[in-house]
């Protein structure tokens, strides 16, 4: 669960002159409110919801491994990692990584990031397309978002278009990848909440509190696309401008 780093470039003129300020930095400074609001909430919401144990007494670990047996999927093992929120699955490893802050906890957030994770775990043994997708995009998008701001910044410093045309194209990628995330980690969650009540690790009650973690991780999922858009927009409105100069 974590929050997509917003980039932006000083805007250099196709000239060569440096503008001091750009009308177009609102853009970023809007994705970069969104992801630290996102930030905020997701925090705020998982810490209210940690000091709240849930009524089976499991930890994520335990929740997680009860999940994934009841998903008849075998082969995946579930370790501890360090840090806060940097819950993740890894396909290649099959491996689901929860940190110290779920692993051992039975607290309704530890439950219910728990379950996320192991969603994504049943979103990959049963192919699920938009997982596919993304796992596809990963070594584009990350090539993409670091190769193309060398090519916008060359562009734009030398004045050569077609330079900053293919950096655009290449952050697209990134933004791409972004936009894909959004329905396999909305679709993850529903999996998780769907499957805690179906085999009684949560009540209907403790179910909405869960769901309110997990929206909570969701938007930090929607502001990175957010921001990644703004800053896509914002490059082309860069590359329209210096474009007609």
């Amino acid at each position: 669960m974590s929050i997509g780093a917003v980039c932006y470039v000083p805007y250099y003129g196709m000239r060569g002159m440096y503008a001091m300020w750009d009308p177009t930095y609102i853009l970023v400074l809007i994705g970069v409110v969104l992801s630290l609001a996102a930030s905020a909430k997701v925090k705020t919401t998982f810490n209210k919801y940690s000091q709240i144990r849930s009524a089976s007494g499991l930890t994520g670990a335990q929740a997680a491994q009860r999940i994934l047996d009841y998903a008849g999927i075998r082969g995946v093992t579930i370790v501890r990692i360090p840090g806060n929120l940097t819950d993740h699955y890894n396909p290649k490893t099959r491996q689901v990584g929860l940190s110290e802050s779920v692993y051992g906890s039975n607290s309704l957030a530890a439950v219910a990031v728990a379950a996320h994770e192991c969603g994504h775990v049943i979103q990959h043994a049963k192919s699920y397309t938009p997982l596919s997708i993304r796992s596809a995009l990963v070594p584009v998008a990350n090539f993409g978002s670091g190769a193309s701001w060398f090519f916008i910044v060359a562009g734009l410093i030398f004045s050569i278009h077609p330079l900053v045309t293919i950096g655009i194209i290449f952050f697209s990628a990134a933004v791409l990848f972004q936009i894909v995330t959004l329905p396999v980690e909305f679709n993850a969650s529903g999996r998780a909440l769907t499957i805690l009540q179906q085999i009684g690790i949560l009540g209907a009650d403790e179910g909405k509190a869960a769901g309110k973690v997990l929206r909570a991780a969701a938007l930090t999922y929607v502001a990175a696309a957010a921001a990644a858009i703004l800053q896509l927009l914002r490059l082309i409105l860069i590359f329209g401008r210096n474009d007609r100069d």
